[in-house]
């Protein structure tokens, strides 16, 4: 098969899709039409209609990318007919059943927890103070603290939606271990890696790896889309 030129992006929960920015700026340089998805981040429904929105319009296949949530969001849009391959950027990449609050319930001895505040109106945002030490430690001071304040609001609907027919089981997956992550422990991406299958890159990284090594990243990415199905 001829190598995929699409790319889709999907972002996780609380930034959007501006994050992507250094990865469509090395995938476009190569040749690939990247589109990005706004995804709402209220509910996992949502944010999946709005990917298969994007999927709808392109003219051939494409590599469906998420970082995040946003693997729980290309795992259950990923069967549309124009997914050739999935990308997990330090993402869960969860089986039937399982949703972000079933797979974050049972943490490991000694494993990072991650910085939620209660739910407020049935929003979630992570402790400010404390963001750029769990999400985004390797990104400048500056940014991390522009990112902090622009949380965009994680719908508890969202962190529920649990995913019906993992695409994963049925398409050809890779994966990128950030192994600095404080949101998702290294052990917990590699598991869910092991159990999808995926050909996994391993880099060091927090779990904002996609804005602090867009160059690792977008080559993962290639390789998905240049890899023989």
């Amino acid at each position: 098969m001829a190598p995929i030129r699409n790319v889709v992006l999907v972002h996780g929960g609380f930034v959007d899709g501006s994050g992507w920015q250094g990865v469509y700026d090395h995938l476009t340089a190569d040749g690939y039409h990247v589109a990005v998805v706004q995804n709402p981040t209220l509910s996992l429904a949502g944010d999946v209609a709005a990917t298969r929105r994007i999927l709808d319009g392109l003219d051939g296949p494409a590599v469906l990318v998420g970082h995040s949530y946003g693997g729980v969001v290309i795992t259950e849009s990923g069967n549309h007919p124009n997914v050739a391959a999935l990308a997990y950027i330090t993402a869960f990449a969860p089986d039937k059943g399982e949703s972000v609050s079933s797979l974050i319930a049972d943490p490991a001895p000694g494993a990072p927890v991650p910085p939620i505040l209660p739910p407020v109106d049935g929003f979630l945002f992570l402790d400010r103070d404390r963001f750029a030490a769990s999400f985004a430690a390797d990104v400048p001071e500056q940014l991390a603290a522009f990112m902090a304040d622009s949380q965009v609001p994680w719908g508890v609907e969202a962190l529920d939606g649990t995913v019906t027919d993992p695409a994963w089981q049925s398409k050809p997956s890779w994966y990128l271990v950030a192994t600095d992550d404080h949101m998702i422990p290294p052990a917990a991406q590699r598991a869910m890696a092991e159990r999808a299958k995926a050909t996994v890159t391993e880099t060091p990284g927090s779990h904002a790896v996609y804005v602090s090594r867009p160059a690792v990243v977008a080559a993962v990415i290639a390789q998905a889309a240049q890899e023989p199905r």
